[in-house]
């Protein structure tokens, strides 16, 4: 270890302040530990700024457009839509983000944390080096040590696709999408994964044209296969293009749009000419500015920083943490996982026993109409893994309050055979995103269907269809056989 007797010091030091960084910082210092949280931009990160949260505003903003069309198609209610006004909408999901922005600061200043911004990188196995904003006073950098350790909570970006550099306004990615100009008539989106479902969803309840490319036989192909049918379906009755198995072959830059070739599944090449080409093909993580050799690290082949130990998120370089998406697979890349991890590292640096992180009983959720969740095992990977399993799938028009809502959707379970642990549980359908919680304490509890079944479940709710798929699984149900 170099010599810290000229460097600032604190117990931790936390290198990024999204999620991962800001809950290991509040944690951390709720145990006591004298911590500085370095972040270069704003608290909050991507999940506040670019992602999460401003996405979901917006989401929220098309179900309101949506219900619109429905009152008057199936229900009777005379009401229109004159038009979206975009300024409006911008101006409301801006609010909800610097409101949530002002609660982060909050907390951090609350507890005691000393959030320094600058870009840090590292010198050595505890120290860093901050340099501060580019302009802002006072200038230069500074240089910090820490006792116990340090955390890497840099995050992650979208990953581009090379002779499509986005351009803001004709080419865009997720995290600009929310920032390009107005609303656009028509929209190629490329990755059929949560987020690009989210977006086609949401530019198509905006009133776009969408066609939805996945190179993947099927759209959102982490998840059960039922899923991913079941969400083709409702976006294609929606009337969203569904390209699965298809791949771009390139794409013209117009002056007023994009012009792509497309293999599809069957083998044919078709040209869709759109005001917006939306790249959604997945994040990579950030470690560019790190100088992760100064400490001794270095990535892997995919630009994850791998720990020695999972139980306690430590990379090889004993004191160095990492948390978020820097993390490597069974990590999901989820804001809610990233909590879970920074409260595990927060902990473990504070020396208090602490419960590893379960991957498995993480749900996992994807905000489209309809929407999709999960959580554990699909029926794939569990007989994939060697159990012997019962599943049994049950559709939420199958209830009064699923047909009501009139989306279609369903419940599937899949759990060890003879009434034995659940390994999964999944769902699609409208508001399913308030559903999963329940499941996630199924899976993470290793409940059976038994233990499920003896609960009652509120009538008339959608949450009947996951109490009636238990009561089958146990030998009880009423309405299936």
């Amino acid at each position: 270890m170099e010599d810290t007797q000229d460097l600032s010091t604190a117990d931790v030091i936390v290198i990024g302040g999204g999620t991962g960084g800001y809950s290991t910082a509040l944690r951390a210092a709720a145990l006591g530990l004298d911590v500085v949280l370095v972040e270069r931009d704003k608290v909050g990160g991507t999940c506040l700024h670019r992602g999460c949260i401003p996405s979901k505003a917006m989401l929220h903003a098309a179900e309101l457009v949506d219900g619109i069309a429905e009152a008057r198609e199936r229900w009777g209610v005379k009401a229109s839509l004159d038009a979206v006004d975009w300024p409006a909408l911008v101006a409301t999901r801006d609010d909800i983000v610097t409101r949530n922005h002002r609660g982060v600061e909050a907390h951090l200043a609350h507890a005691g944390v000393q959030v320094v911004r600058g870009s840090a990188r590292l010198t050595g196995p505890r120290t860093v080096r901050v340099q501060g904003p580019d302009g802002e006073l006072p200038p230069g950098e500074r240089d910090l040590a820490a006792r116990r350790g340090i955390v890497l909570a840099t995050g992650s970006r979208p990953r581009t696709l090379p002779g499509l550099e986005p351009d803001g306004r004709r080419v865009v990615t997720s995290d600009d999408a929310l920032f390009a100009p107005g609303l656009p008539a028509s929209v190629l989106v490329l990755g059929g994964g949560a987020i690009g479902v989210e977006y086609a969803s949401f530019h198509r309840s905006m009133g776009a044209e969408v066609t939805l490319v996945e190179a993947a036989d099927r759209l959102v192909p982490l998840e059960d296969v039922d899923v991913s049918r079941h969400l083709t379906r409702g976006l294609k009755k929606r009337g969203i293009d569904v390209q699965a198995g298809a791949r771009l072959l390139d794409a013209e830059l117009l002056e007023d749009g994009v012009r792509a070739r497309v293999r599809t599944a069957r083998g044919e090449t078709r040209t869709v000419e759109v005001e917006r080409l939306l790249v959604a093909v997945g994040r990579a993580p950030v470690t560019d500015g790190l100088d992760l050799a100064a400490a001794g690290l270095a990535t892997d082949a995919r630009g994850f920083v791998e720990p020695a130990d999972w139980g306690r998120l430590v990379t090889p370089v004993g004191g160095v943490h990492v948390v978020g998406d820097l993390l490597p697979p069974p990590s999901l890349g989820l804001a809610h996982a990233s909590f879970a991890e920074g409260l595990l590292v927060a902990e473990a640096l504070a020396g208090v026993a602490s419960v590893p992180v379960d991957y498995a009983a993480v749900p996992r959720v994807t905000y489209s109409s309809p929407q999709t969740a999960a959580v554990g095992l699909s029926e794939a990977e569990a007989r994939a893994r060697g159990y012997e399993v019962d599943v049994n799938t049950m559709p939420l028009t199958a209830v009064a309050k699923g047909m009501v809502h009139g989306q279609g959707g369903m419940v599937k379970v899949v759990a060890e055979a003879g009434d034995g642990q659940v390994l999964g549980v999944h769902l699609v359908g409208p508001h399913v995103s308030e559903m999963i919680a329940e499941s996630q304490l199924i899976v993470g509890w290793d409940a059976y269907p038994s233990d499920v079944a003896r609960h009652i479940h509120p009538h008339p709710t959608l949450s009947e269809a996951v109490g009636e798929t238990f009561l089958t699984l146990a030998g009880r149900g009423l309405h299936q056989q």
